[in-house]
């Protein structure tokens, strides 16, 4: 079944990261969504997806879609008409993912922000939906990431256990080496120090995103 929906792209080659774990997507727009597939023995999850023809051609390309995966309540996407157009489980949330190679990390559960990460022990990656970022808008640390603003009192210490060759985010590029995992340790520990430089760097980071008005 064709995956292609929208007509038109928003982002460019630039964006596309082919990476030992799959393909990231971002989109050039101020916030970053960012989009994964995840692959694994011919299949593919796609994690937070955002329907973009060049990179959903790129990423069915890697395997047989088995996933939509959300990993945040609120981050819905176009998760629901992708599961739905390639006939594959919508999985929002999810307690548990059996019959794949991640471990399923609870980051948040209140009643307003529900959120878990993913944990893939043999590629050592780690994916994260809202509590880690990279965009501009998290106000990430000199090593490349930084917590979400509504989460930098109460950081989600438990992703400190994890020491992270691949760090996946739902906004901002991917970070890959040894650096992900400093970047992430170091973003759970400047959390609230650095809270004053995330209230004003994030107007900012809104402004220098939004494209010039018209002359």
């Amino acid at each position: 079944m064709a995956a292609t929906g929208r007509s038109h792209s928003r982002l460019d080659e630039a964006s596309l990261d082919d990476g030992r774990v799959g393909l990231t997507w971002v989109l050039d727009e101020p916030g970053s969504r960012t989009s994964h597939a995840l692959v694994d023995e011919g299949r593919v999850w796609l994690v937070d997806p955002t329907d973009e023809p060049a990179a959903l051609e790129r990423a069915l390309a890697l395997g047989k879609p088995v996933a939509v995966v959300q990993l945040l309540d609120r981050h819905n996407r176009d998760c629901a008409a992708l599961a739905a157009r390639l006939d594959v489980p919508h999985l929002k949330v999810p307690a548990g993912l059996p019959d794949s190679p991640f471990e399923v990390i609870t980051v948040v559960n209140v009643r307003v922000w529900r959120e878990v990460a993913l944990w893939w022990p043999e590629a050592r990656a780690l994916m994260v939906a809202e509590a880690i970022g990279t965009a501009a808008t998290y106000a990430p640390g000199p090593l490349g990431a930084g917590v979400s603003l509504g989460l930098r009192l109460w950081p989600p210490r438990r992703l400190a256990a994890y020491r992270p060759e691949h760090l996946l985010v739902g906004h901002g590029p991917a970070l890959h080496g040894p650096g992900a995992t400093a970047a992430l340790h170091e973003a759970l520990a400047r959390s609230r120090r650095d809270l004053p430089r995330a209230v004003i760097a994030l107007p900012r980071a809104l402004a220098k995103a939004r494209p010039a008005p018209p002359r």
